[in-house]
């Protein structure tokens, strides 16, 4: 749980302004029926901008009170709950304050919010335990250290949650969070050199995770530097493909940097179900071409025989059958072959024209029909061979990404 929290603080850091508690005070009166609702919103978005959510906190209260169905207001309302909790030293409080977050940012959804950083908040939020307690290690002295470097974090205190931080990661040297977070305060505090180098030393420590490459490509783009952080953005990717933030994050990107991903999909002319030996059901596109037929015939023969032998044979282990990668892999390398061998014959005919089989022979003779399977064509059963998969072949799911799906910007450099 403890990534899952620190994802909902470090989220609202990403435009990384450090901004004391004293030089927003001027922003920050406290708020009564004298002052102006306009005025009050803009001293509300100022805070936002500057991520003070401790300052900005009774302004959002004031203005939730007045109008509780302002998506801008559930937002900031439930960032500085957020902020607010790590600084609470009763538990029961900070619990509180985490499940009225959760609330107030579904009540936004609910009349409409879709924007990135609701989202991601509420993937985090929903584990909550019905306490909405939080812990960040089993270790006693790391726990505690943790907690107090997040609550220094909150309060802009950034030099004293590295202090924190790194005592943490002193205690558990394979500590990912601890090393994040040092990482995530050197950032809030503009040291962007010392946040790059902390990223990679939690992706040393756990490569599979997607949060420090995100974190770091966050930094990047906003810093101009598209073309890195779009390394980083994919590396988040082929950390944790079936996690919907990396892929926001990577949207982000893709809009800072005027680029547009690429949706990779391979629509196949026939479906199969199949749940074992005995039950293999096999449907046509009645009104697709002879020769398209061919193919999907191809494509969905491969799998049946899968279902009825194959897969006994090369999971022995496993007691029931699932659709398996080395199964997709292997109908759609015959479908492929099924469709070169009939284009060939006819090069300007249906073949060539059909943009689904045209695809698939682009990533069979690219040789990224397992990354394509993994990360645009999984199911829950092709899911599950994703992480041996990885291990091995790292290199060729990023290949895969880089070609198929994220463009390379235009503009290269840091931004002067």
């Amino acid at each position: 749980m403890a990534r899952n929290l620190r994802t909902c603080a470090a989220l609202t850091l990403l435009v990384g302004a450090a901004v004391t508690t004293r030089a927003v005070q001027a922003q920050a009166a406290p708020p009564d029926s004298k002052i102006d609702p306009k005025a009050e919103r803009l001293a509300a978005s100022n805070l936002a901008k500057q991520q003070n959510w401790l300052v900005a906190l009774p302004i959002f209260e004031d203005l939730y009170a007045q109008n509780p169905k302002d998506i801008f207001v559930l937002e900031g309302l439930a960032q500085s709950l957020i902020a607010r909790a790590v600084t609470q030293t009763d538990a029961q409080a900070a619990g509180k304050d985490r499940l009225r977050a959760r609330d107030l940012l579904l009540s936004a959804k609910e009349l409409g919010d879709q924007s990135q950083m609701s989202q991601n908040l509420l993937d985090v939020l929903k584990p909550l335990p019905a306490s909405g307690d939080v812990k960040y290690a089993d270790n006693a002295e790391v726990n505690a250290a943790m907690k107090a470097g997040e609550a220094a974090f909150a309060r802009h205190e950034f030099d004293e949650a590295i202090k924190n931080y790194s005592h943490a990661l002193d205690v558990d040297p394979k500590s990912y969070h601890a090393a994040l977070f040092v990482g995530d305060s050197y950032f809030a505090s503009k040291r962007f050199s010392e946040a790059g180098e902390w990223y990679d030393r939690a992706v040393k420590i756990n490569p599979n995770i997607e949060t420090a490459y995100r974190y770091h490509a966050d930094m990047l783009t906003k810093q101009g530097d598209f073309a890195a952080a779009r390394t980083q953005a994919i590396e988040a990717l082929v950390a944790e493909p079936y996690n919907a933030i990396p892929w926001r994050g990577l949207a982000a990107w893709g809009n800072a940097a005027h680029v547009q991903l690429q949706r990779v999909h391979v629509q196949t002319g026939a479906a199969v179900s199949a749940t074992g030996k005995e039950n293999v059901a096999i449907t046509f596109d009645a009104n697709q071409p002879a020769e398209i037929a061919a193919v999907w015939f191809g494509y969905s023969a491969e799998r049946a025989l899968w279902a009825q032998e194959n897969f006994k044979k090369a999971y022995p282990q496993e007691t029931q059958y699932r659709h398996s990668l080395a199964e997709e892999s292997d109908a759609l390398t015959a479908a492929a072959k099924v469709a070169e061998e009939t284009g060939a014959k006819s090069p300007n005919g249906v073949i060539a024209k059909d943009a689904n089989v045209q695809l698939l022979l682009r990533l069979y003779h690219a040789g990224v029909l397992e990354p394509y399977i993994l990360v645009n064509g999984a199911d829950q059963g092709i899911a599950q061979d994703y992480a041996a998969y990885r291990e091995r072949n790292h290199d060729k799911i990023r290949q895969y990404l880089a070609t198929f799906v994220v463009p390379e910007p235009t503009t290269t450099g840091p931004a002067r």
